[in-house]
């Protein structure tokens, strides 16, 4: 099938999606192969558990791999691994890609693997992980991937909730500065688990051999002996996979996420949000632990026809800050999807952009940035030393793709710093206020979107519908509850402001962090920033501010900081009641690039809470806690 020309611009569009969502969405579904096309979008027949392309049939392997090949494209270049922790590159084709995918599904078919088993993958960011996953999807086995290297009781529990027949890990991941034995920890996890897996298939890496027990088989020595196996159709309504949203505790919620919605969703992203067509180069700067990983390290750009770029290191930083500079330039890379705080980091090692001089990237039309709030100081940084758009976008691991963008590809609109733009086609995005109904323009509420979600966003919890309804569709009726607070403007951009339990109430008043962190983030001297709000006896709750400087600087902190106070308070008033700013190294981070700021508050707080496994440094939050705990 060839994908539906575009007839309108994106107010057109947008409308059509929410008024006639079975024509926008079956010809969007135009793009995508099918092995029995469907005649119908939407099935509300369960509602609010709503289906997409109820009647089609496909297969995700071939669409992303083998429909490629067959279209005379099989030597263009599918997958490109950048691994500087091991000084290694090498890339595949789309027809060497496919041969890898089709050999170990063959391996998982010989070892009982059948259509609707769920494998977990327990891998770092090497080609071996996009082609377990493409292997699953192959013959419709369903993968869960965790992040490797994810805590042994964590990894525990999602075994235990996903029950798969075969659990595919690496000998270890590497790290800049260490290497970190994976084999172990998933010893220690099945130890942990009540399931069982049948098998282990663990690829062993040079760095760290794994020591292999009785029901581990060695990767390459299974690849060796395996028959391809063939694409095999599935139902658009079955699992593609099941994603763990990170932060849980107790049984984790695993996101469902389908073949058929998920496919002709993500293929309408790239080319229509992202504006990246076949042929081109797309690099989404994350791991695929996460849903960034998922969707446009390796499906997004596959299933377009694109070339994806798989790093595996820190792209930031040291001992290179300007990796991101020269990945783009090697690689002629046509778009970068990073998180703001890559951004931030570049900044504060390289505050006036000489590193960038080194390398060409006149390639690169855009800069994509998400997972968490473009403040506009980082925004406009960006903007000066690109020279290229630097596009926001907004959207969660349970829808999948972008509820809020600036569809580059099919109308860019006009950039506004701090918001990532306008609903994009199937979210009626509404912000509602506490009453449920909708708030005027310029007012805060919590963000939700009426139902149904679009294709491609999560259809329910594995295994818990009820889970799913009491957690995202009970707040308010006939809406998915976001969990972040924001408001629109006369235009119709939406602005996210942060999750909601980020708002805080000093004294009676209802004030967001995300609105502080911005006058802090705009001023000249300040890498990067976060406001959380700890208990006080007085007033219930007051907000801390916590700055990073920038590299190089010659001033005394302490005239910053009191700088810092004074700006909130000439900005959002003495009601703001932002007494403190503190001067630190760095901030805590997940290690996709989150500032953790439930884990200052709860230190602040005085709750000596758990570190997550997500943690970036564990040393940066025992060095922040005797800043945390000193008395207000």
């Amino acid at each position: 099938m060839t994908q539906a020309p575009k007839q309108n611009g994106y107010a057109a569009e947008y409308r059509r999606s929410l008024e006639d969502p079975e024509g926008f969405w079956l010809d969007a579904a135009r793009a995508v192969d099918w092995t029995v096309a469907p005649t119908r979008a939407l099935d509300a027949s369960e509602a609010p558990l709503y289906r997409w392309f109820p009647d089609g049939r496909l297969n995700t392997c071939h669409n992303a791999l083998d429909r490629h090949v067959d279209a005379g494209r099989g030597e263009q270049l599918a997958l490109v691994y950048d691994s500087p922790v091991t000084d290694r590159k090498t890339a595949f084709t789309y027809r060497e890609l496919r041969d890898e995918v089709a050999r170990f599904a063959g391996v998982l078919a010989g070892l009982g693997v059948a259509q609707g088993d769920r494998v977990v993958i327990y891998m770092p960011m090497i080609p071996e992980a996009v082609v377990a996953m493409l292997a699953c999807a192959r013959f419709g086995a369903v993968h869960s991937v965790v992040f490797g290297g994810f805590a042994a009781r964590e990894l525990a529990v999602r075994i235990d909730d996903a029950r798969p027949k075969l659990v595919v890990a690496a000998s270890c991941g590497i790290e800049p500065a260490r290497v970190v034995p994976y084999k172990p920890l998933l010893d220690d996890a099945l130890a942990l688990a009540e399931h069982q897996p049948e098998h282990c298939v663990i690829r062993q890496r040079p760095q760290c051999a794994a020591e292999m027990t009785g029901r581990d088989l060695d990767w390459d020595r299974a690849m060796a002996t395996a028959e391809p196996v063939g694409c095999v159709p599935v139902a658009a309504t079955d699992p593609l996979y099941i994603l763990y949203t990170s932060g849980t505790t107790g049984r984790p919620k695993g996101v469902v996420r389908d073949n058929g919605g998920h496919a002709v969703a993500l293929r309408w992203s790239l080319e229509n949000v992202y504006d990246t067509h076949p042929g081109e180069v797309f690099w989404a700067a994350s791991d695929v632990g996460w849903v960034v990983g998922h969707s446009y390290i390796v499906y997004a750009p596959l299933l377009t026809g694109c070339t994806t770029v798989l790093y595996e290191g820190k792209p930031v930083g040291t001992p290179d800050a300007g990796a991101l500079w020269r990945v783009i330039a090697e690689h002629r890379v046509t778009a970068l999807f990073t998180a703001p705080t890559a951004i931030r980091a570049v900044k504060k090692e390289d505050p006036r952009g000489e590193l960038l001089h080194a390398h060409d990237i006149g390639s690169l039309r855009h800069l994509f940035l998400a997972g968490e709030r473009l403040d506009p100081e980082t925004y406009h940084w960006a903007t000066d030393l690109l020279g290229v758009p630097v596009v926001d976008n907004w959207w969660q691991t349970e829808t999948g793709w972008p509820i809020v963008a600036n569809p580059m590809g099919l109308e860019p609109h006009p950039l506004k710093a701090g918001s990532p733009t306008v609903p994009m086609p199937g979210y009626d995005v509404r912000i509602l206020d506490a009453t449920g109904r909708d708030a005027p323009p310029g007012a805060d509420g919590a963000v939700a979107i009426r139902l149904p979600l679009p294709p491609g966003t999560l259809l329910t919890v594995w295994q818990d519908d009820a889970r799913y309804v009491r957690s995202y569709l009970s707040a308010y009726s006939g809406h998915y509850l976001t969990g972040d607070g924001g408001r629109k403007d006369d235009d119709g951009y939406v602005y996210v402001m942060g999750r909601i339990d980020d708002v805080i109430n000093v004294a009676g008043h209802r004030l967001s962090t995300g609105a502080m962190e911005e006058v802090l983030a705009a001023h000249p001297d300040v890498a990067e920033c976060a406001v959380v709000g700890v208990t006080d006896p007085l007033k219930g709750q007051v907000p801390r501010g916590l700055v990073v400087l920038k590299a190089g600087l010659d001033r005394d902190p302490r005239d910053i900081a009191t700088e810092l106070v004074a700006a909130v308070r000439d900005t959002i008033g003495p009601v703001a009641a932002l007494r403190r700013v503190d001067v630190v190294a760095a901030l805590p981070k997940t290690r996709s690039g989150k500032i953790l700021r439930r884990t200052m508050r709860d230190i602040a707080d005085g709750r000596d809470t758990e570190l997550p496994s997500t943690i970036d440094d564990p040393a940066v939050i025992e060095a922040l806690r005797p800043v945390l705990r000193d008395d207000l």
